[in-house]
C-alpha cells in the first residue's frame, strides 16, 4: 500500500495508542483492504476546530468526527471555561438534532464537562438549535454546545460552540478555545469518566418558555384569527423541528396545518431525501406533492436542526414554486418594517442585520423606511454578536442570511426557523387577507424598490487536492483580480482578507471595517455584485451572483426576469470556465 510515511505513522499511532477496540478494528480493516485514499483523507490533517466548532465526516481518524475529536474539543472548551470563570460554578447546556451518533456524541461531551466539575443541562431528546441558544440565556449558562451538521449529507456530524449570550463564539473567545483544543495532545488529557451528579436533564419546561418567546415575536396576531384556516404544509425533513414548529403554529392560531407524514420520522439516514437541505427542491418533493393535494397557500420545510427554513408559494398561475433565501428574507423584512411603520413603532433607532452575500434589495427597503441595515460577514454568529453589542442602545427588528436563516425578535442569538415559520405564516395570512399571495407581494416589492435577482453556484472540490485547488483559486483572485466578468467591467474589488476595497485606477482605497475573512467581492459598473467565498463547512467554493434592474410594472416581470437570468448565465460561465458546479 502506497501510503505517505507521515500518514502511515499517524495510522500506527491510532492502532497502538489508547483508542477503543472498535476504532482499532475498523482501522485494521481499512489497512487490510488497502483503502489508501480513504486512509489519506482520514489522517492527512487533524480535523480543525474552527471559529464555529467542528464539522466533518464521521469515522475513524484525526480528520473525522468521532469520540476522540469530540473529546478533544470538549476538554479544550472545559479548560478554557475554567480559566475564564475561575471562581464560578460553570454551567453549560447541551442539545443535539437527529444526526446518527448525535446523542452518543452529546453524552460523551456531557461526561467530559461533568468530569471537569461543570454543571450540564442536558436536553432529554432532539431539539432545535435556537432552543439551545434560548436555554443558555434562560439558565444563565456560560457556554453551550449543539451537536449538528445542519444540512450536510448524512455522513456528516458537527459540534457548534455557544457563549453566555446565546450566540456562537466570536473573537476573542473563538481563538482562545481553539488554542486550548490544540493544546490537547493525547487522549490521556481527556477526562472521559463523567459525574452523573452534575448532569441535569431538561425538556418541557424550557420548551414552554421557548414557545412563549416565539409567540411574543408576532407583530400582527389579529390577522391570524381572521385567516386561521390558511392552508399550510410543513415538513421537518426528519429533523428537530418535528414537534416545536407545528406546536408554535398551532399556538399562534393556525388550524389547517398538514404535516408530511413520511418526513415526521426522525432519522439520521434521511430516508426520503438525497440531502436534508431546504435549499434543494428535491428535499421538498413530498411537501410539494402534499401541497398540490391540499391546494396549500404555503409550504415550509426546516433543516435537521431547525434553524433554517425553505418555503414554496403559489405563483400567478397557481403552481407552487420555491422561493430562495433572498426572496423569503426580502418578504420578511418588507412585512416587518411595514408593520412597525403602520403601528407607529419606528422612531429612527431601529435596525436590521444581514450578511454581505444577502440581497441588497433589503438595504433598499430599510433605507426607504429610515431603518439602519448592518452588513456583516457570512455566519449568523456575527448578527448575534451585533445584537449583544447594541442591546439597550438600538432596537433590533430582524436578521437574515441568504442561506435560509432568519431571526425575528431578540429571544435568541442565532437563526431560528421556529419563529421564522410563525412569522412567514402570519405574513402569508396578512397578505391573503389583503387579497394577495406572497408571490404577488414580491413582484410589487420589485416594482417599488428594484428587481434584484441572485444565484448561488457551488463548486465541490473534495479531499486534500480539492482544498488545495480552492486555495489556489482564491489566491488567484487576490493577486490578479478579474477586470471584467461576463462582459461587464469590474469597477471595484473588496478583499475581506486584507480589509481593503479598491478600484483598478488605484484611487479611493478604503478600509473594510469587518473581521478579516477569506472572501473576495467584485462590483460592476451596473451595480452587480459577484462574491467568491470558500465554504467553512463543506469542501466547496461558493460564488454568489447578484444582478438588478428596474421594473416599472408587474406586467413586464417575465421579460425582465429573462434579462436577469441571461446576465446571471453570462457571469456564471465567465466564473466557471470549464468547471461544472457540484
Amino acid at each position: 500500500m502506497n501510503l505517505d510515511p507521515k500518514i502511515k505513522s499517524k495510522v500506527n499511532n491510532w492502532l497502538e495508542g489508547d483508542y477503543d477496540e472498535q476504532t482499532k478494528s475498523t482501522l485494521r480493516e481499512l489497512v487490510a483492504q488497502e483503502k489508501t485514499n480513504e486512509l489519506t483523507d482520514a489522517f492527512y490533517k487533524d480535523l480543525e476546530f474552527g471559529t464555529g466548532g467542528l464539522r466533518g465526516i464521521m469515522g475513524v481518524g484525526s480528520n473525522r468526527i468521532n469520540k476522540y475529536t469530540i473529546g478533544s474539543a470538549t476538554q479544550g472548551l472545559s479548560n478554557y471555561l475554567k480559566k475564564q470563570f475561575p471562581d464560578e460554578q460553570i454551567k453549560v447546556a447541551i442539545a443535539h438534532d437527529n444526526r446518527n451518533n448525535a446523542e452518543f456524541f452529546a453524552q460523551t461531551a456531557a461526561d467530559i464537562f461533568s468530569a471537569n466539575g461543570i454543571h450540564v443541562y442536558f436536553f432529554e431528546g432532539l431539539r432545535p438549535t435556537p432552543e439551545l441558544s434560548f436555554a443558555i440565556r434562560e439558565l444563565g449558562c456560560q457556554s453551550g454546545i449543539m451537536l449538528t451538521a445542519s444540512h450536510n449529507p448524512k455522513e456528516y456530524s458537527g459540534y457548534k460552540v455557544y457563549w453566555s449570550d446565546g450566540g456562537q463564539v466570536v473573537t476573542p473567545h473563538d481563538k482562545g478555545i481553539i488554542a486550548e483544543v490544540n493544546a490537547i495532545q493525547s487522549n490521556d488529557a481527556i477526562k472521559f469518566e463523567g459525574n452523573p451528579g452534575l448532569i441535569e436533564s431538561i425538556g418541557e419546561k424550557i420548551d414552554k418558555l421557548f414557545i412563549e418567546s416565539v409567540l411574543a415575536a408576532s407583530i400582527n396576531p389579529g390577522v391570524v384569527k381572521q385567516e386561521k384556516d390558511l392552508k399550510i404544509v410543513y415538513s421537518p425533513i426528519h429533523g428537530a423541528g418535528v414537534d416545536l414548529v407545528p406546536r408554535a403554529l398551532k399556538e399562534l392560531g393556525f388550524t389547517n396545518v398538514s404535516l408530511v407524514k413520511e418526513q415526521l420520522v426522525t432519522s439520521g439516514d434521511f430516508p426520503t431525501v438525497v440531502y436534508p437541505n431546504p435549499e434543494e427542491k428535491e428535499a421538498l418533493t413530498l411537501a410539494l406533492k402534499l401541497a398540490k393535494e391540499k391546494d396549500a397557500d404555503l409550504v415550509m420545510a426546516t433543516d435537521p436542526d431547525a434553524d433554517r427554513v425553505g418555503i414554496a408559494v403559489k405563483n400567478n398561475e397557481g403552481e407552487h414554486v420555491l422561493l430562495n433565501g433572498n426572496q423569503t428574507g426580502t418578504l420578511i423584512f418588507n412585512y416587518l418594517i411595514g408593520q412597525w411603520k403602520e403601528q407607529g413603532k419606528l422612531d429612527g433607532n431601529e435596525y436590521i442585520a444581514k450578511t454581505i452575500v444577502t440581497t441588497n434589495l433589503i438595504d433598499e427597503i430599510a433605507e426607504a423606511n429610515g431603518v439602519t441595515c448592518y452588513n456583516l460577514l457570512t455566519g449568523f454568529k456575527y448578527i448575534g454578536a451585533l445584537m449583544t453589542k447594541l442591546e439597550g442602545k438600538e432596537t433590533y427588528i430582524a436578521g437574515a442570511e441568504e442561506s435560509y436563516g432568519y431571526l425575528i425578535g431578540d429571544h435568541v442569538r442565532d437563526k431560528d426557523a421556529v419563529v421564522a415559520c410563525n412569522i412567514i405564516a402570519e405574513m402569508a395570512a396578512y397578505y391573503k387577507h389583503e387579497g394577495k399571495t406572497l408571490y404577488q407581494t414580491l413582484q410589487e416589492i420589485y416594482v417599488k424598490y428594484g428587481f434584484y435577482k441572485e444565484e448561488l453556484i457551488s463548486l465541490t472540490k473534495g479531499g486534500k487536492k480539492g482544498a488545495e485547488e480552492i486555495s489556489e483559486l482564491m489566491q488567484g483572485y487576490r493577486e490578479n483580480p478579474p477586470q471584467e466578468l461576463g462582459g461587464k467591467k469590474i469597477v471595484r474589488v473588496k478583499d475581506y482578507q486584507t480589509s481593503k476595497a479598491y478600484s483598478f485606477d488605484g484611487k479611493a482605497e478604503t478600509t473594510i471595517d469587518l473581521p478579516k475573512s477569506n472572501v473576495m467581492q467584485f462590483l460592476t459598473e451596473e451595480g452587480y455584485v459577484i462574491t467568491a467565498r470558500p465554504s467553512g463547512t463543506e469542501p466547496k467554493i461558493k460564488y454568489y451572483i447578484s444582478v438588478n434592474t428596474e421594473l416599472d410594472s408587474v406586467d413586464n416581470f417575465v421579460a425582465k426576469d429573462a434579462e436577469l437570468n441571461a446576465l446571471i448565465d453570462d457571469l456564471s460561465k465567465s466564473l466557471l470556465g470549464s468547471d461544472d458546479p457540484g
